[in-house]
């Protein structure tokens, strides 16, 4: 890769991709939180096995679900209010170290033989809470760990790239210990985990950085972020289809014990590695992600990514082998982050940011807040007509926001582009002339 304009030899694929590492509070950030998340993964894992085999219920893994994403849907909004206006760095203290205890009392109640499904119900619920103001913070902290805005879309990819980096590993490691010493060991290291993440987050330099007072004013600056989010149309439109897809399309994941047992005719194991494929999709997307120069242009992968995740999940619920089921997770998976990195790139570049920490705060509600619904609704048509019809209807719902998102794309398109080229992401064609090298390079996707 060379520069046009001079011949020198320009950055590299990998230091491209790698190019938010510069930083050194993000790199502490990325290592802390990836060693968590593969604790996360394992707990995740390991709760829908126990939840099944103690129950032996599609609707109570819908139950569970339920009251561990519900908190965000009702609480996010605030907590976004919050992240605008407290420190986000001591936010993020507060949360995981909460997360760490609800991980250790769910491992003692495991491991000494108490365990029930109210106890599971419970907690599950206390970090659905945590997590109402984990999210916000840690989504709009993360562009006080990079300097230069044109950084902050590759910053997002590499977190995608974490995440599921996480979840090739977390996985598989949750269904070998679930078959060798039992659920309780998943909750135990989860726990431990945390410790990564919180000595992490300590020695970060993180400089101050000026908030306005809380305030009583509350509900109007709630308002105030909701009309914000409204009324830009892309913001509007990325968010409503995140909303139809967290609400149609992710519940799928909740019924994957289900579908092990019954379909596959599987365990635990069969479970973790189906899920490390899940892993494998997802994880191949934020790679993409991760090397694009830029946001500009990726309004236009989001209906693509929705039509690939529909398409992937309708193919999963015809599968009866471990090998297609295998090939349709990763595949779903590739689609879902996709979207997901896609959006969330475009939103963090575009939004103002005196109004972040709200507006990502309705991405959770979107994204996560709409969840519970869904699982609730998947586990109770599982329990009717099947597992498997149950994720078919689910990739028919996602395939159709997709479809709608994309009549709206030119009008997404016509108002991002303003502001892209008001940061500098894209060059101002004020003179209605272009470089040659601009008009002789291919278009990025």
């Amino acid at each position: 890769m060379t520069h046009p304009e001079d011949g020198r030899p320009g950055p590299s694929k990998l230091s491209l991709i790698l190019r938010a590492f510069k930083y050194r509070n993000y790199r502490l950030f990325f290592g802390g939180q990836g060693i968590s998340l593969i604790g996360t993964w394992m707990q995740n894992i390991a709760m829908g096995w126990l939840v099944y085999s103690l129950t032996g219920s599609a609707l109570l893994l819908g139950v569970v679900g339920f009251c561990a994403q519900i908190p965000v849907f009702i609480l996010s909004p605030f907590a976004g209010v919050l992240a605008d206006r407290v420190n986000r760095y001591k936010i993020l203290l507060v949360t995981q170290t909460l997360a760490m205890l609800q991980a250790f009392a769910l491992a003692y109640l495991v491991l000494s033989g108490k365990v029930q499904v109210w106890h599971i119900i419970a907690l599950s619920s206390f970090l659905g809470f945590v997590n109402s103001f984990d999210i916000p913070a840690r989504q709009s902290f993360v562009i006080e760990l990079v300097e230069k805005k044109e950084d902050l879309g590759n910053a997002i990819a590499l977190n995608s790239s974490m995440f599921n980096g996480a979840r090739l590993l977390g996985p598989s490691m949750a269904g070998i210990l679930i078959s060798a010493v039992g659920e309780g060991m998943c909750f135990l290291l989860n726990g431990i985990s945390y410790l990564a993440v919180l000595a992490a987050l300590l020695a970060m330099h993180v400089p101050a950085v000026k908030k306005q007072p809380l305030g009583e004013a509350v509900f109007k600056r709630l308002k105030e972020g909701f009309s914000y989010a409204y009324n830009f149309h892309p913001i509007r439109y990325i968010l409503l289809l995140l909303a139809l897809t967290s609400l149609t399309g992710m519940p799928y994941t909740v019924l994957m014990p289900v579908f092990v047992k019954v379909i596959l005719r599987g365990g635990p194991r069969t479970l973790g590695f189906l899920m490390a494929f899940s892993g494998v999709g997802a994880l191949t997307a934020a790679l993409t992600l991760a090397s694009r120069k830029s946001a500009a242009g990726l309004e236009r992968r989001i209906p693509l990514a929705g039509f690939t995740f529909g398409i992937g999940i309708i193919a999963l619920s015809l599968s009866r082998s471990f090998p297609v089921s295998a090939a349709c997770i990763a595949l779903a998976s590739f689609g879902m982050i996709s979207q997901m990195a896609s959006s969330n790139t475009i939103i963090q570049t575009v939004v103002e940011d005196d109004k972040r920490g709200r507006v990502m705060a309705i991405y959770a509600m979107a994204f996560m807040g709409m969840a519970p619904f869904g699982t609730i609704m998947a586990g109770w048509l599982a329990s009717r007509i099947g597992a498997p019809h149950t994720i078919m209807l689910s990739g028919v719902l996602s395939i159709a926001g997709a479809m709608a998102f994309f009549t709206k794309l030119g009008e997404v398109r016509d108002k991002v582009h303003p502001v892209y080229t008001r940061l500098g992401i894209v060059p101002a064609l004020a003179s209605g002339l272009e470089s040659a090298s601009q008009l002789t390079a291919p278009p990025e996707d």
